[in-house]
């Protein structure tokens, strides 16, 4: 247990516990303090408990030259046969304490090991042994005059104490400060490039958080830079996808499988990140004929290649289990979203695991050739190669989606077995560092995870299944929960076939409830469809857990003009984020787009529309299937309530995001203006004058191009919605970068995709 962790975690507890007495205010900075406060004291706490096995391991324990200079003197020694002290005392003490050992190894430190003589004096120390320098030039000349080869010492015995230096061969000491060198050093230059390798994300993450930060808080500087160097720059590499189009789409790749592609930005630092990784594990790995450690070339590359494998993975797994977790911190660092970090965890971990194969490989062909003996750290080493192997295949995107719940359930047990069989493999070989801070990354998540529910508490919730397939969900926002535009939150519905799962939706808040729309798919959301069909209204209360909020809210706000683009379901976070924008005094033009499949898509989301009524916001939606009937039943439940001003033309208007709390009788037909179901379509646009129905399929380039042209300065395109819809956003904001008018352009993605 590390005593200035623990101390720290009392002093952090004391100065906590005043914080976690309940009280109601809207102080901001308690909040805050609170938070860092509580995340100071779990850190500390995980810190405290630290094994000794973690704090003497890499990257602060490496061999160094003091080291590989005693183990090569001292192994050229023992190979001589002779012995200085009986069997029981260490070679440590006996060079301390046995002049004619002394003599012998100070002469090796002199031949091939000159600056590191002080440490021999200082090892002596640690066996209360205090050796002056001149001792050395006494040893040396001791040495000179009366070391014996014992090959001229006729019927030698091995392992018989003498009484006189043992003559060493100078070349051969050369040659065992080179094997030690190539062996004990590859381990230290595995730690440091490990160390490289991390460097490497730093710098990543710097350069991203400088990019993006500046944003907000240079914007002026960012909308001047439409010079061709960084018009280039963004064209080419920042924001287009990998390909032609295709990001969050997926493509389909050998017939049967499909693949998630990064950005071209992402897919330029993971190349970079690979090619690093395989330069620095074959760099300076080297094989000295003669070698005294292993007797050929091959025997010793399969155990330098396995040793600079094995580091080089441990040194990652931090990120990666850091790049996994949903309470990332540098996901605020960076304002880079989860799925990006998802992105970068799913190809490290490919990283991870190849370099685990080739280390297993190597390294169980060497001990094979030796006849090793099969030890009990091996087994928990194979079995967590083997974990490994089995995540990369049930993590493919096609059995993701297939079997989602299945997949994360076996994604955490494997996980678990991948890092813990890892730990207890490497607890005696100076790596546990890697593996302790990594599941400590792991329990901090999930500590947070918890207090985040914990938090919000276990409301019960309000659950429609309206129109359009669509569930909405209505829950009690405790005092003190942040919302943040645009971003999303993990719902549990705490019923008995289903409380362990999770899943994330974006939402709209009031200072008194979130909402949340959610599509019926597969799994939980068509049990909870199933389940609201058997009650009247098909609406019921059901108790909730909500774990959030997660994401950052773009920063549209500094634009001239924000262009908001939602398709489907994706409508709930950009319609937040859109009204937010009107809270705040600016000349600001606001554009929100929404394409949806037919006027029936527009009920489960009609209240929120009818509110957009005397609110500056520009409204499109675009209808791709005017055509489609609308179902009588569907359009008359088209309203939790219709308030008087909500139609109107009153300037009283009513708080935005508001849901009403009298909710519309199913078989009140007095909205309906006409029994002619072909009349409902009109009614909608009577209802929605505010709005602007486009009949049509929307072309995308012209949205772009018309919202570019008519803008007075910079334009922003924050989008959500199929994935189709958004890699042609994000494609043709790419092609209008260089636009006649050399406007600032930037593209903001809320819609999330790692399954």
């Amino acid at each position: 247990m590390c005593a200035i962790a623990l101390y720290l975690s009392i002093v952090l507890g004391i100065l906590l516990f005043p914080f976690l007495i309940p009280i109601r205010t809207k102080n901001g900075t308690h909040q805050t303090l609170k938070r860092v406060l509580s995340v100071a004291f779990i850190m500390s706490s995980l810190a405290a408990i630290a094994p000794e096995t973690a704090r003497i391991g890499a990257p602060f324990h490496k061999y160094g030259q003091s080291k590989i200079a005693f183990f090569g003197c001292n192994y050229q020694i023992q190979l001589t046969t002779a012995r200085f002290c009986e069997q029981n005392r260490t070679f440590e003490w006996c060079y301390c304490n046995n002049f004619n050992a002394f003599a012998t190894i100070a002469h090796c430190y002199e031949e091939g090991h000159p600056d590191q003589t002080d440490s021999l004096l200082e090892m002596c120390q640690q066996y209360n042994r205090t050796i002056k320098r001149d001792a050395l030039v006494h040893a040396e000349a001791y040495y000179n005059n009366h070391a014996k080869s014992i090959q001229d010492i006729p019927n030698f015995q091995p392992n018989t104490i003498v009484d006189f230096p043992v003559k060493l061969n100078t070349t051969e000491t050369y040659i065992f400060k080179s094997a030690y060198n190539n062996f004990l050093g590859n381990f230290d230059l595995s730690v440091d490039y490990g160390a490289y390798l991390v460097l490497y994300w730093v710098i990543v993450f710097t350069l991203v958080s400088v990019g993006n930060w500046s944003k907000i808080y240079f914007h002026g500087i960012n909308k001047m830079l439409t010079d061709p160097f960084s018009n280039w720059f963004r064209k080419l590499i920042s924001l287009p996808a990998t390909g032609r189009t295709r990001k969050t789409n997926e493509r389909r790749f050998a017939y049967v499988l499909d693949l998630l592609v990064p950005t071209r930005a992402e897919t330029l630092i993971l190349t970079t990140f690979l090619g690093l990784s395989v330069y620095l594990l074959t760099k300076n790995i080297s094989y000295i004929e003669g070698d005294p450690l292993f007797h050929s070339k091959n025997m010793a590359y399969l155990r330098y290649y396995a040793v600079r494998a094995s580091v080089l993975s441990s040194s990652m797994m931090p990120l990666l289990i850091l790049f996994g977790g949903r309470n990332n911190f540098l996901q605020w660092v960076t304002r880079w979203d989860y799925s990006t970090f998802i992105t970068l965890h799913r190809w490290i971990s490919r990283i991870v695991v190849v370099f685990i194969l080739i280390h297993s490989f190597n390294y169980g062909l060497y001990m094979r050739i030796r006849g090793s003996e099969i030890r009990p750290y091996i087994y928990f080493g194979v079995a967590g190669t083997y974990a490994g192997i089995v995540i990369l295949i049930q993590g493919l995107l096609v059995l993701r989606r297939k079997w989602y719940e299945a997949f994360l359930l076996i994604h955490i047990i494997l996980a678990a077995v991948f890092v813990f069989g890892a730990w207890i493999h490497v607890e005696q070989l100076y790596c546990v560092w890697f593996y302790y801070v990594s599941a400590m990354i792991w329990a901090f998540d999930r500590i947070i995870r918890l207090c985040r529910l914990w938090s919000f508490g276990f409301p019960e919730a309000k659950v429609y299944l309206l129109a359009d397939e669509t569930l909405k969900i209505i829950a009690p926002k405790p005092h003190g929960w942040e919302a943040v535009p645009g971003g999303h939150a993990f719902i549990h519905f705490l019923r008995p076939s289903c409380f362990w799962q999770s899943h994330p939706f974006t939402y709209t808040a009031t200072d008194d409830e979130i909402v949340l729309f959610i599509k019926v798919k597969k799994g939980v959301t068509q049990s909870m469809s199933n389940y609201l069909q058997t009650h009247k209204d098909k609406y019921t209360k059901i108790r909730v857990a909500i774990e959030g909020s997660y994401g950052e809210q773009t920063p549209a706000e500094k634009y001239d003009t924000s262009v908001f683009v939602a398709g489907g379901n994706g409508i709930p976070g950009i319609y937040a984020e859109a009204v937010g924008l009107l809270n705040r005094k600016s000349k600001q033009r606001v554009k929100l787009i929404w394409v949806v499949r037919e006027f029936s898509s527009l009920f489960w989301f009609y209240d929120e529309l009818l509110q957009l009524r005397g609110k500056d916001i520009e409204t499109t939606v675009f209808v791709t299937r005017p055509n489609i009937s609308i179902n009588a039943d569907d359009f008359r439940r088209r309203m939790n309530s219709l308030e008087a001003d909500a139609l109107s033309d009153s300037n009283e208007s009513t708080s935005l995001l508001k849901t009403p709390k009298r909710r519309l009788e199913s078989g009140d037909s007095s909205l309906i203006a006409s029994d002619d179901e072909t009349d409902f379509d009109q009614r909608i646009k009577q209802e929605l004058v505010h709005i602007t129905f486009v009949e049509a399929r929307p072309n995308i380039d012209d949205v772009v191009a018309t919202s570019i042209e008519e803008s007075m300065g910079s334009v922003s395109f924050v989008t959500c919605g199929h994935p189709a819809m958004v890699d042609d956003l994000r494609a043709s904001v790419v092609r209008h970068i260089n636009n006649a008018d050399r406007k600032r352009i930037d593209y903001f993605e809320q819609l999330q995709v790692w399954a």
